[in-house]
Formats: C-alpha cells, sequence, structure tokens
C-alpha cells in the first residue's frame, strides 16, 4: 500500500531536494520559487491539502502547528488546511485526519510538514523533498506515511533523548522557521493562481 498522498497520476518531473537555512536572506525567495516550480505542475482542478503535524505540548515539535496557524491568517489561495495550534495533527488524531482527508479530497496533492531532529550543523535548517513525511520517525513512534513532499524543519539535535531534546527547544528558533515555511508556501501558493477546488479553504 501506497502511504497515503501519492497522486493518482504521475508526477511530471519535479526539482531535486533542497535545504536551506532559515535564516539566509535569500531563503524565503528561493523555497517560494521551488515550491512553484512543483505546484504549477498541477492540473488546476487537483485539490491541495496542506498537512501540519505536531503538538503545542512541546516547543520543538510545534513547528506544524505553528505554520498552519501562520498560514490561517493569510488569504488568497486555494487550498485545505489540516493542523493548527487550535486543532493539531498529532500521532493521536493522525489516522483519523488521513481518514477526513480521503473522505473529503479525490486525489489530493498533499504538502506535509512537521519538525524533525538532525545533526547540530543542520539546525536551523528547512528539508523539502518529494515523497511522504515519516512523522515520529525520530522519536521512533511508527505513525502514517503522509504526503506527495515533505517540509521538515530541524529544529534541534537528535540521537540522544529526543523527547527531552524537543521539550527543551528554542521557541524563538521554531516560530522563525515557521514564519519562513509558511511565508514562501503561501507566496507561491498564491502566485500559482489556481482555480479553486471542490472543497474550499478549511481547517481541521
Amino acid at each position: 500500500m501506497k502511504p497515503f498522498g501519492f497522486s493518482a497520476k504521475p508526477a511530471a518531473e519535479q526539482p531535486a531536494s533542497i535545504k536551506l537555512s532559515h535564516s539566509d536572506s535569500g531563503t524565503p525567495e528561493a523555497l517560494s520559487t521551488y515550491f512553484s516550480e512543483i505546484l504549477k505542475k498541477l492540473p488546476s482542478y487537483q485539490p491541495i491539502v496542506i498537512v501540519c503535524v505536531g503538538t503545542d505540548r512541546s516547543t520543538g515539535d510545534s513547528l506544524g502547528p505553528l505554520v498552519g496557524s501562520n498560514l490561517k491568517r493569510r488569504s488568497g489561495a486555494s487550498y485545505s488546511l489540516y493542523g493548527t495550534l487550535d486543532e493539531p495533527v498529532h500521532a493521536m488524531n493522525l489516522s483519523d485526519t488521513i481518514t477526513a482527508i480521503e473522505t473529503a479530497h479525490r486525489y489530493p496533492f498533499i504538502v506535509a510538514i512537521d519538525a524533525c531532529l538532525g545533526q547540530v550543523s543542520s539546525v536551523g535548517s528547512i528539508q523539502v523533498g518529494h515523497g511522504p513525511l515519516k512523522p515520529g520517525a525520530g522519536v521512533n513512534k511508527e505513525l502514517p506515511s503522509v504526503g506527495d513532499i515533505h517540509v521538515t524543519g530541524i529544529v534541534n539535535v537528535g540521537g540522544f533523548m529526543e523527547y527531552f531534546v524537543l521539550q527543551n527547544t528554542r521557541l524563538n528558533l521554531v516560530m522563525n522557521m515557521a514564519d519562513v515555511i509558511a511565508g514562501s508556501l503561501h507566496h507561491a501558493l498564491y502566485s500559482v493562481r489556481r482555480s479553486s477546488p471542490t472543497s474550499a479553504l478549511t481547517s481541521e
């Protein structure tokens, strides 16, 4: 069985995966351009769904909900949004959220967003890759994979006491990374000027 989120039709050739520091001045524009290159190749009728995974109960793991709430405050682009600070998508409800998306959207293109841990030299980096997100992998949790592309922010160092590390991640770093991701993604979605999908903007 394929991870949920793979489009029914074969995807067009996509740009290579990228990894950028959130603090570099050129990162917002580079991310926006990257997202635009992917999104403009989608059929105008294919719904775009953004799934922001994480919880506001852990500083390091709040990247996804912060991105979701940031996107929810913006307007002008057609997509469906799942995962905000008010209504987070986390380990306990991820499966139910995937079921809800399957019910509400026909062959959606899913952008999955989550925090992750990595090497000390990579902390503060934003990665975008093709294929599904594997939530919980950094803390040895078995959760459903989701997404046609995934966006991960490396918020702290992995390899030891992961739950403790996530709890003690600097909120300032996570919020700054969330601002860059949300701003770049929103700009790309708006610039593509898609027609409205069957399901209008929602937040779950």
